[in-house]
């Protein structure tokens, strides 16, 4: 609760990446091994990071659909939470002529968010949510080759020898 929120750099590097990139069936390929699916799973989680948060966010909010008061209350929260936090660029928050602390509005988002899901009851949906958006994170870093393949520390391993083919090690 200490850091102050993103800088520009860090928000760029997080933004939403365009849509037909991020769906592009020409770049999925099955990883030769389990290392390098790996590395394709934490490339990818950080340059398509914004594209599966919005999934992530998507698929809880579709299942609070059968709960619309709630749906609304959810979808107040995170509008709450990229206009008070995430989209302010290091500009302080200024309120009836005084500046608010970053930490503030950390806590005070929060803590609104706390008290939203415990007045709602809706642990297990947020929980399942999650769950849904880190598989379909994980099968979509996985499959999606990187544009720089070339960059992995496991590229020598997983070359093809001049002498043959050999099973991985």
């Amino acid at each position: 609760m200490s850091s102050p929120p993103p800088d520009a750099v860090t928000t760029s590097t997080t933004a939403v990446k365009p849509w037909p990139l991020f769906l592009d069936i020409a770049a999925l390929s099955l990883p030769i091994s389990f290392s390098d699916a790996t590395f394709r799973i934490n490339k990818n989680l950080r340059y398509f990071a914004g594209n599966y948060a919005l999934i992530t966010l998507a698929i809880l909010l579709i299942s609070l659909i059968v709960r619309p008061i709630l749906l609304v209350l959810f979808l107040l929260i995170v509008v709450g939470w990229i206009y008070l936090y995430f989209s302010r660029n290091n500009e302080p928050l200024e309120l009836f002529g005084y500046d608010i602390d970053d930490k503030f509005v950390l806590g005070f988002l929060s803590l609104v968010t706390i008290v939203g899901v415990l007045v709602g009851k809706i642990w297990m949906n947020i929980f399942v949510s999650i769950g849904f958006g880190i598989v379909i994170t994980c099968i979509h870093g996985g499959l999606r080759a990187p544009e720089d393949q070339e960059d992995s520390p496991y590229g020598a391993l997983l070359s093809e020898s001049p002498r043959g083919s050999y099973t991985i090690v």
